[in-house]
């Protein structure tokens, strides 16, 4: 690319540029240069490319005037040969320079998103579960898209183009001083005619564009909600796609106003600007011949001067918006750094150790735990905003202490919210406890290594979440080294080998998003494969049967017996009938266990387990005796 059109190219960005209120400070700038450091090689030979591509510039004007002045003079036909030979030269070599330069700037770009948005993604997946229950997944996307690739313009663009148009312009500014400095002089004299309107239209064009980013922003997130099975069942079920059509239609009609609107602003703009410089070049061809007929200027500085002018104002008007590109890129970085400096909770130790070989207890000793308050774990800007709430830090669990030898069962019952699941949560420790301790075989699960509890641990949800991916793929998650046969066995196990057996592709059969080409039984079942694939030491079934009807829960439940026998579990069921030979039931109630004992112990108690069994044997017998006869 040509310093002319590059120069162009930087106009029309800072045109579109969102004006800039932030500081760049120096805290900011060591932290881009760390990312700019593995690059640094490429970074100074594209800076001197973009120094030599400069000169090569302001170079052809001048040869073209001495063309002229050849010709002019009467000199030897050779010497125009020589010049115009040197001027194709140059034209070669501009060319050849400007590919390379553009390599250097794409690897650079290109590597720095790759090296931004690495550590972006592993930092998030370092963050705690209640980064993610907060932030809204398209804002997050959005730092790993958008504003990465804004960072990355910092130095694949914003960079060359200050380097390249201040060499341009300071050498253009030098060869027109020195041809007449009282051409160039008048020449300036339009300067603010160009430059001012350039930096209102360019205010207006941002707003415009950041306008059209918003309806845009809110389109998408409209869309993947809505595309969602989940979504679109529910949209269905309240019968509004006839208003959620017209909503989407005027966002989307305000977005192409804004695109007609901001193609005519561009269009006014940039004519104006031709007329202006058109103008200018008027100037200097009037003032020049004038100066040249009286013989006080060559015929070919005039051409030279008129050449030069193109080279002119267009640098001119991108330094003077220069701080706006700056800043818009710095913004960038910052809307990066803040995400990394999200500090994870929950971080493995230095000296962690590995889970203890041989069968696993499970031991909760005093356990007080609170979810963390928002700005502990979220930003507002992710959760799209504009002040966190700053909920949170009551404890929901009070003294929980129990213990899980090797090899037996605990189950939690209790109300919806009673805290079950919360408990459950912090063996695998998604959560750290703010008192007391869990322990995995004697040892504090804060000093154990991530690598280790992943490989002891197994649980399964409610959800029965699966990727929109092969049943294959959503299998390997639990142990990717698992051969074919140990794949179909995982499949037996859970009463569904048959099932992917008729499936026309088999283990490559693609699930759908979150499994819903399954069934919610047959989506249960593949988690439990999965789970049993893993082969864990310590398995955590959170409510894996709920929603289930009678003949899916059957089979879920052969393939949970499976899953339970010879490990040591923790289930928590909302059906008593399924943790009746439980070795240990656990009844929970606001954050703290009220009864404990067996299913047998409990029902002799007379207390709440009694409670809700006789509540669901009687609503079991009601229901039963309502069925129709066969």
């Amino acid at each position: 690319m040509s310093m002319d059109g590059a120069a162009w190219m930087s106009l029309h960005r800072a045109m579109n540029m969102q004006n800039g209120s932030q500081k760049l400070t120096r805290e900011t700038l060591k932290r881009i240069a760390g990312f700019a450091k593995p690059h640094k090689r490429r970074l100074i030979q594209f800076l001197i490319l973009s120094v030599v591509t400069a000169f090569l510039a302001v170079a052809t004007p001048v040869l073209a005037g001495s063309v002229v002045n050849a010709i002019v003079d009467g000199a030897p036909q050779s010497t125009v040969f020589k010049i115009a030979g040197l001027i194709a030269l140059i034209a070669l070599a501009d060319a050849g320079f400007g590919i390379l330069t553009r390599w250097l700037s794409s690897t650079i770009g290109e590597g720095l998103i790759v090296d931004l948005r690495t550590t972006v993604f592993d930092h998030v997946q370092r963050m705690p579960i209640a980064f993610f229950t907060r932030t809204r997944t398209g804002a997050l996307v959005s730092r790993l898209n958008n504003d990465v690739l804004g960072a990355q313009r910092a130095f694949s663009d914003t960079l060359s183009g200050v380097v390249s148009n201040f060499v341009t312009l300071a050498l253009t500014l030098v060869v027109m001083l020195s041809i007449s400095w009282q051409i160039t002089a008048v020449a300036l004299i339009l300067l603010p005619i160009f430059v001012i309107p350039a930096r209102r239209m360019g205010g207006r064009l941002a707003d415009l564009r950041r306008e059209g980013a918003n309806h845009n922003a809110v389109m998408s997130t409209r869309m993947t909600e809505r595309f969602s099975a989940p979504g679109a069942t529910l949209i269905k079920l309240y019968g509004r796609p006839d208003a959620e059509s017209a909503e989407f239609a005027a966002r989307a009609r305000r977005v192409r106003d804004i695109g007609v609107k901001s193609a005519m602003l561009q269009s006014v703009f940039v004519t104006a600007l031709t007329t202006v410089s058109a103008l200018a070049l008027a100037v200097v061809y009037g003032l020049g011949g004038f100066y040249a007929l009286r013989g006080s200027l060559d015929p070919g500085d005039v051409v030279a001067l008129a050449l030069l002018l193109t080279r002119l104002y267009a640098p001119l008007t991108a330094l003077a918006s220069a701080r706006v590109e700056i800043m818009s890129a710095v913004v960038s970085f910052e809307r990066v750094f803040e995400v990394l400096d999200l500090k994870p909770l929950i971080a493995e130790k230095a000296d962690a150790v590995d889970v203890p070989a041989g069968p696993v207890s499970v031991e909760f000793e005093n356990v007080t735990f609170a979810y963390p308050s928002a700005d502990k774990v979220s930003l507002a800007s992710l959760e799209e905003v504009a002040m966190l709430d700053n909920r949170g830090g009551v404890a929901v669990l009070h003294g929980i202490s129990f213990r899980v030898e090797p090899g037996q069962m605990v189950a939690l019952v209790g109300t919806s919210g009673a805290g079950k699941s919360t408990i459950a949560s912090l063996v695998p420790r998604l959560y750290d406890v703010d008192d007391g301790a869990v322990r995995l075989n004697g040892v504090d699960v804060r000093d154990l290594t991530m690598k280790s509890m992943r490989e002891t641990l197994g649980m399964a949800t409610q959800d029965g979440h699966l990727f929109h991916e092969s049943v294959r793929d959503n299998l390997l998650l639990a142990r990717p080294e698992a051969t074919e046969t140990e794949l179909w066995e995982s499949l037996h196990d859970a009463r569904l080998d048959e099932l992917v057996g008729t499936l026309s592709e088999g283990l490559d059969t693609v699930v759908g998003e979150r499994g819903y080409r399954l069934s919610g039984g047959e989506r249960q079942r593949l988690t439990i494969a999965r789970l049993l694939l893993a082969r864990p030491r310590v398995v955590i079934l959170d409510e894996a049967t709920a929603h289930l009807d009678s003949t899916s829960e059957a089979a879920v439940q052969e393939a949970l017996a499976i899953a339970l026998e010879g490990r040591t579990s923790v289930v928590i069921a909302h059906r008593l009938s399924t943790v009746r030979a439980a070795d240990l039931i656990l009844v929970v109630e606001e954050g703290q266990i009220i009864e404990r004992g067996t299913h047998t112990e409990l029902l002799a108690l007379g207390g709440r387990y009694e409670e809700l069994y006789r509540t669901q044997f009687d609503q079991g017998k009601s229901e039963a005796a309502t069925q129709p006869m066969s």
